[in-house]
């Protein structure tokens, strides 16, 4: 079986795809890949080091408005499926996959004209133009979100949720205070803008750091990203705070055990990025949700107002953070035990465990299936 998978731009198309990856191996040990991104993304760092075949096309996002730019990148789309056409023909796919992201509609749409089966993973609950566009010649797609699915021929449809890593759920609550020497009679918050950080979070949290400094029922693990961390350490130090002698307050440019620290956490600070938000969900983590205003089609709102709207999660917008507001909304769900319990619950409830395997079920049987 040959497996041709594109998906790039950003850690929430790629490792998703990765993990499809993984579960297809477990259906079809000898199942064949190639995966399709950009030169520019990050994809070209992360699949090479899985050691999977990679392909590129050289693609980019159009502007919003008119401008010379788009002439430019209507040609390299106009290339890119030339290019896209001849990876097809010499993969000769028995199915093709997207998990997001620009480079996926060149060789997702060549797929689908060449009579490959094709199956695509919309993660947010508002699609992308892309997605929108390749809904209309795939044979089948899967939504991370209900919601989602009104926008999508309901033959084709199907609500999976969004695929996560097998580690996330596989490390338990002890693992992970363990491997972060934190205090279990403490509830833990993990703070987390992202691998890059956000700016907007991190100059909030030093006020709430400043606020907890020292409290007996919470511990706080921040992490920052590496871009950010010197700020919030030299912000730390303008405000007297020497966090380090502190027995609550834990600041990292960048944690590379990311499902030991959900196992341990209480609550998460986050944004609403759509793999985050399964991972959440997965594990039942009640959650503060600052969604990034600049998302296409604003999709991280609606990601987050679908957790609020259940009960798993509370929503500040961007422009109203502060860290006045930060500390009240978390002193609100730290000062009553049922009501985090509840806001648990439904954030577990909302939890899609199994989504990558039902998944990979999907593009396999579309594969046996091809005509």
């Amino acid at each position: 079986m040959r497996i041709i998978v594109s998906g790039g731009g950003t850690g929430g198309h790629i490792y998703p795809a990765i993990t499809l990856i993984n579960n297809i191996k477990k259906l079809v040990p000898d199942a064949e890949f190639l995966y399709v991104g950009t030169k520019k993304g990050l994809e070209a760092d992360i699949i090479p080091r899985e050691k999977i075949p990679f392909a590129t096309l050289e693609i980019s996002g159009f502007e919003r408005h008119l401008t010379m730019k788009n002439f430019a990148v209507l040609g390299k789309a106009l290339g890119s499926m030339v290019k896209a056409r001849q990876i097809v023909k010499s993969f000769k796919p028995d199915v093709a996959v997207g998990t997001g992201g620009y480079v996926c509609g060149p060789i997702l749409m060549a797929s689908a004209l060449m009579g490959v089966p094709a199956l695509i993973q919309e993660q947010n609950a508002i699609p992308g133009v892309t997605n929108k566009i390749l809904a209309k010649f795939v044979n089948k797609i899967a939504v991370g979100y209900e919601r989602a699915a009104k926008h999508f021929s309901a033959e084709k449809t199907v609500f999976t949720g969004n695929p996560i890593r097998d580690d996330i759920l596989l490390s338990t609550r002890d693992e992970g205070l363990m491997e972060f020497s934190l205090d279990p009679s403490k509830k833990t918050v993990l703070v987390s803008g992202g691998s890059r950080g956000a700016h907007s979070i991190n100059k909030a949290m030093l006020e709430v750091h400043k606020h907890f400094a020292n409290n007996y029922r919470v511990q706080i693990m921040h992490v920052t990203g590496k871009t950010e961390y010197d700020f919030v350490i030299d912000g730390l130090e303008k405000m007297g705070i020497d966090w380090q002698k502190t027995d609550n307050l834990s600041v990292y440019p960048y944690l590379y055990d990311m499902p030991k620290a959900l196992a341990a956490a209480d609550i998460a600070v986050f944004r609403a990025g759509a793999t985050s938000l399964a991972e959440l969900t997965a594990r039942g983590v009640p959650s503060v949700l600052i969604p990034y205003p600049f998302a296409a089609e604003n999709h991280q709102e609606f990601n987050a107002r679908e957790l609020e709207k259940n009960g798993a999660s509370k929503v500040i917008l961007n422009k109203d953070l502060t860290g006045e507001k930060l500390i009240k909304t978390l002193e609100e769900m730290l000062s009553s035990e049922n009501k985090l319990q509840e806001m648990a619950e439904a954030s577990r409830n909302m939890g899609k465990p199994n989504a990558a395997q039902t998944i990979a079920e999907m593009i396999v049987d579309l594969a046996r299936n091809k005509r």
